[in-house]
């Protein structure tokens, strides 16, 4: 009998752990990152890099996304960031992550102020990335974009 309840029991938590386990599939979200070149700045001076990404849907992230900004040599994530959780990683790559729960045709935004070096030259234009990372996502296709920086 012993035997037959122990059973009983590994079958009753074979069938709680699938449930569990159903209940944590990502939701189906569409991520998109938007392009939005950053206002130009001189030599020295700031500008801020706009991280906008879209929910195209169709239902509310399930999970916490991460926006990637990628800076090009010559520029400078300088903070302070927003949202107060962004990093930066060798003031090359900014990292900021949001909660889940971004509905269906809303939007999110990270905000990096960037210092362009003093010894750029005026006219540069340069190409950083905004990418953003997800276990939500299912189209990678529209998961990165450029930007252009340019020196005034």
């Amino acid at each position: 009998m012993t035997r037959w309840v122990m059973a009983g029991l590994a079958a009753s938590a074979a069938l709680m752990l699938g449930a569990t386990t159903a209940s944590a599939v990502p939701s189906n979200s569409d991520l998109e990152v938007v392009r939005l070149d950053p206002d130009p700045a001189p030599p020295g001076g700031t500008t801020t890099v706009h991280g906008f990404v879209a929910n195209l849907g169709p239902q509310r992230t399930g999970s916490s996304f991460t926006v990637l900004i990628d800076l090009p040599a010559g520029f400078t994530a300088v903070g302070p960031y927003f949202p107060a959780n962004c990093r930066s990683l060798f003031g090359q790559v900014v990292s900021c992550t949001f909660p889940a729960g971004l509905g269906a045709l809303e939007t999110a935004t990270a905000l990096v102020p960037v210092r362009v070096n003093a010894n750029v030259p005026h006219g540069t234009v340069a190409e950083g990335h905004v990418r953003v990372v997800s276990v939500d996502d299912h189209n990678a296709a529209n998961d990165r974009t450029p930007f252009t920086l340019t020196v005034s």
